[in-house]
Order: C-alpha cells, then structure tokens, then sequence
C-alpha cells in the first residue's frame, strides 16, 4: 500500500486535463504505441466530438520512479464543466490527492476556483501544475501569483509543464509519488467506495470500486449497505485503460467489480461495498443527494416508443447517477417523461445520447426550474411543470430558485457584464480585483434567468475571455405569473411557462409571432394569444384560406358577388365554432428551438 498513489486530475474547462492524462499514460508505457491516440480516456464520440470531458475515467498505472521503487498510481480524468460539477466531487472522493491545471496564457478560471474548494473540501494534497508553458502568450509570474492571491497555494510548488509538447511530464510524476500520501492503513474489514457505474449488456452492471479496507475477490459474497442485498463477486480488476481481470483488489486499489446485478435500480453511486459475513460497522462518507436544478420534458416523437424511451433512459441513468426522470403525460404530446438535469449542457448531453446511443426520435420541452408555491392555507408546494401551478386565487407567493455566481471578466467588460446581469434581474453583490487584467463579480441570479444563453451571452460580451461558476442560494419570493398559449381559444400545454411578470409581455409576443409562421392554415382565421390568466397580453393571427367564391359571377348586379361572399362568411363563423386545430409535431419542435 505504502507505493499506491490515488489521484486525480482538476481543472477549468480546456485547460489540458485530457491531453495530460494522454501524456502520463505514454511515460508510464501504459498504453503501446499502437494504442496511441489523442484523446484516449474519452471514450464516447460525443466527448471527442466537443472536446470535452463528460464522464470520469479511471485508469491504473505502473511507474518506477527515480529511487529506483515501482508505484501504483491510480488516475480519475474529470471533466472541466460546471454542469458535471458531481462527477468531480465523486471522483475527489475516491483519491487522497488532485493535480489543479492551471493555462499559462489564461490564469486562474472560475471553475479552477470552484475545484480547488471541492478538493480542500475532501483534505486532498494539491499539487499545482501550470500548463501550456510553450504557448507564445504565457504569462508565468502572473498565473504563479494568481495561485498565491486567490487559491492561497504557495507558487513555488507549481510544477511547470506543456501536455502537448511533452515538457515536464516526468516532474509531475516524481511530484506524485512524492508529494501525495499513501492511502491510510484501515483494518482486515471489506469497504469499498462504489463511485460509478456503467451497463454491459453482457455482463450486466459494472461498478467502479476504491477499496478503503480489506480485500475483494471473486466468489466472495458481498453487500451494498444502502439496500442490504447480497451479491457474490464473479470478476474483479483494473482499467490499464481497458478492463484487465485481477486475482483480487486491495486496500489502496482502485478498479471494477462484476456481481450478479442484474438491475440498473439496484445499485446506488457513493454506496458502500461490505462483506456479507463480517459487514463494516459504518458506511464510509458517501456523497450528498445530487438534486436536479433544471427540468423538461422530454417525449417520442412516435407515441409507440413510450416503452422504448423508458428502457434507455433507465440505461443511461446507471451511467449518470445525476439524470432523474418520472412519467408524465401532456394533452398536446401524449405520454412522456419529466426530467431532472443538472444544468443546460447535461440536458443538451442527455438528449444527444437518447438520439444517438437508442436510436430514438425524441422532443423535448422548453427547460424550467422547480418554484416553490406557497399557498394561502400554509401548505408549500414544489412545482416543477407550469401545468401543476395551483389556481391563482389560492397562491400565496412564488419562489423561485436563486444562485450565487462567481463570474470572472476582463476589466474592460466589467460595465457590460454588470449591465448583462440587472437585465437577467440579478444583483451584483461585490466586485473583486484578481490582477491587473481581470475582475472576479459576485452576483446572486434567479436559475431561470441564467438557464439558456447566459453562458454563451458572457462568452460573446467579453470575447471569451469570461468564465462563470455557479452554486444554489435558496429560495426567494418574486413576481412570477403562469404565461399560456392558447391556439382558438384552447391552452396549449406544452407551450406553457412561469415568466416574471415584467417579460411575460415580450415572451407571450415572440411565442405568437412564432406559432404564426409554423400553424398551417385552416378553412377559418385562427387567433393565437398569449395571456396570464384571464388577461390577454398579445396576439397575431393566422388568416384563412379562402376559395374565390365569386369566381362563377360575370357581371350582373354587385348584390350578386355580396350574397356569395356574406353566404361564405356565415359558413367560416359556424366552422369557427365547431372547427378544431391539430397542431403539427413539426410546430412544436420549431416553437421550443425558439425557447
């Protein structure tokens, strides 16, 4: 145990991490040089495809280091993004020490910061690595000195480096053979940190496993203490990156573990492993509840894949403990699910690989946050989809969600960006001096506002040289009204949202003039409104088609012409009134792509 190192890699999105996790594996000969290629520990096409990391990689590496001693070093690539915040927390659980990435031309980030806290978090030993020392436009004394000013890390640990270049590769190793300490000596007692989990038609359920104490091997029975069940172990080893069978795993390892699980609802992620006969007296400290902070709906296109939506998305939920999902049914969309996600790129991600992965034709719904609704009788509601907004008579007030951002921008932009956030309803609390190119903002924000584009719309103002991180703040009262899209006079569901008061007027406005271009039209005129309960707030109208009913009336009196054309306006009043109209499946995807 004394040569087994567990660490992991953190860092601002594109930083390095993947490209540094390459080069480590080719110094360690882990992977031949046929297996070469960049990239290697993101596995799906969609990771590759982005540049981004989505899922935390293990992998198990040999390195004999300059005293002449071979290591163990066990590595947890993670991803860069806010929205895969879990997958990092879960990954710093299973390691006692972390490698922070820091760009030499970019500095310190928002999520830099937000990763250090986790990691401090867990007592994890952080060595700071600065990376892309090779780029012309670095700027080490400054990133050295953000370091000391923000993360408060003393600069002179920084090992420099270049991932792309091959510099300093064999530094960063040296420095985590000795710098990270061993895992601590547990006793004889099996516990075992399930910390993910991914689905082998095969096999069935594979879980990922750092082994605190004791021992694991195949044909020992086993349990996981948050259920009780027992299991016996059929395959145990290591990832060297592709699965390698191993006798067994100790104390210190971390690797994989195949038992006779057949359910995808039967393992939880942070559980503890435990031996059936001698079971550990306590389960080690798993992770918080991972709570949803955006919801939609998502719904087949063909209603007979209802059956078919359910089986993937119960797939791809033991691959991502953070995807929720319950059965919900829509008059406008038929029989679909209501989703939990942890923020708009996760949805995007979901949605991408329901497509993908399951071959299926999906729609989804606009996104919207959970409001609590607290009604004239005391009782607290949670609401999660417009249609479940109780009458109006009986709400009390509305509360909706709020977070606390960390937004980093160059000084130049500061006015813009404070102008950006009072837009979106927000209030800068205060403002912060990084260096002397860039200010850190602290703002608290409503979810909603921020959901979208707000990320994209920090990118563009400040030529993406911003970044943000966010956290959850609470609840707090606002103005909120159900806005409703009615389509002749019926509500149309799937088109409902909870806006603020002051810009349901110009969302109602942009929904109408949008369900205009895409309503075929009808034998009648149609009227689309926008309205917040009896109160219309905006209208456009789709006019009717009209067969020229005059076309068999040469000359004679104009009375003539009258008769036809007031015969044909009686008939369109009384279709109006009887008349229905089918909102194609087309209107609603173009509709929610508006947003």
């Amino acid at each position: 145990m004394r040569n087994t190192r567990n660490f992991c890699i953190i860092a601002h999105i594109d930083h390095g991490k993947t490209t540094l996790s390459d080069r480590l594996l080719e110094s360690t000969r882990t992977i031949s040089e046929r297996e070469k290629q960049d990239q290697l520990l993101d596995s799906m096409d969609l990771e590759r495809e982005r540049g981004i990391t989505i899922k935390a990689h293990p992998v198990t590496m040999t390195y004999r280091a300059k005293n002449g001693e071979n290591y163990k070093l066990n590595l947890l690539d993670t991803p860069g993004h806010v929205d895969f915040a879990y997958e990092v927390s879960r990954s710093l659980a299973a390691c006692e020490g972390a490698l922070l990435i820091v760009d030499a031309a970019q500095g310190v980030e928002a999520q830099t910061v937000a990763n250090v806290h986790l990691a401090l978090k867990q007592n994890l030993t952080i060595i700071p690595v600065i990376n892309k020392i090779d780029l012309p436009n670095s700027d080490i004394p400054t990133v050295k000195k953000q370091l000391e000013d923000i993360l408060a890390i003393p600069a002179d640990e920084a090992v420099l480096a270049s991932a792309k270049s091959g510099i300093g590769i064999e530094d960063i190793l040296e420095a985590i053979v000795h710098r990270i300490p061993p895992p601590p000596e547990g006793d004889e007692t099996l516990r075992g940190l399930v910390f993910d989990s991914v689905f082998d038609i095969y096999r069935g359920v594979v879980g990922y496993l750092r082994i605190f104490s004791g021992t694991a091997k195949p044909g020992e029975s086993v349990k996981l203490m948050s259920t009780g069940k027992s299991y016996e172990i059929k395959d145990v080893g290591v990832f060297t990156p592709g699965m390698a069978t191993r006798p067994k795993l100790v104390a210190g390892d971390v690797g994989y573990f195949i038992a006779n699980i057949k359910t995808t609802a039967e393992i939880k992620i942070g559980d503890t492993l435990t031996d059936t006969v001698r079971p550990a007296k306590t389960p080690l400290p798993g992770f918080q509840e991972i709570h949803p902070m955006v919801f939609s709906g998502i719904y087949p296109i063909n209603t007979a894949d209802f059956e078919h939506l359910k089986t993937a998305m119960q797939k791809l939920q033991i691959n991502d403990a953070a995807f929720v999902f319950q059965s919900e049914t829509s008059v406008a969309l038929g029989f679909g699910f209501r989703c939990g996600f942890l923020g708009l790129l996760h949805m995007e991600i979901i949605q991408e690989r329901l497509r993908r992965e399951y071959n299926m034709d999906i729609i989804a719904t606009y996104p919207s946050v959970v409001y609590q609704v607290l009604k004239t009788n005391g009782e607290l509601l949670d609401v999660d989809n417009p249609a479940h907004l109780p009458d109006p008579s009986v709400i009390e007030e509305i509360r909706e969600p709020v977070v606390k951002c960390y937004i980093l921008v160059p000084n130049e932009n500061i006015g813009d960006m404070m102008q950006l956030i009072l837009d979106r309803r927000g209030l800068v609390e205060h403002t912060e001096s990084l260096d002397s190119r860039r200010v850190m903002l602290t703002a608290t924000l409503p979810l909603n506002e921020i959901l979208v584009d707000f990320n994209d719309k920090i990118k563009s103002l400040t030529r993406g040289y911003g970044s943000m991180d966010y956290e959850q703040d609470g609840y707090r009262a606002a103005d909120l009204v159900k806005l409703d899209m009615l389509v002749n006079g019926e509500p149309v569901d799937a088109f409902s949202s909870i806006v603020h008061r002051s810009k349901a007027e110009a969302r109602g406005r942009l929904l109408a003039a949008k369900l205009r271009d895409v309503i075929p039209k009808q034998m009648f005129q149609v009227a689309i409104q926008a309205a917040i309960g009896g109160k219309i707030i905006a209208r456009e109208s789709v006019s009717a088609m009209r067969k020229n009913v005059t076309a068999k009336c040469y000359g004679g009196d104009i009375t003539r012409k009258r008769k036809l054309l007031e015969k044909q306006k009686e008939g369109k009043k009384r279709m109006k009134s009887i008349g229905r109209v089918n909102i194609p499946q087309e209107a609603f995807i173009e509709v929610l792509k508006a947003g």
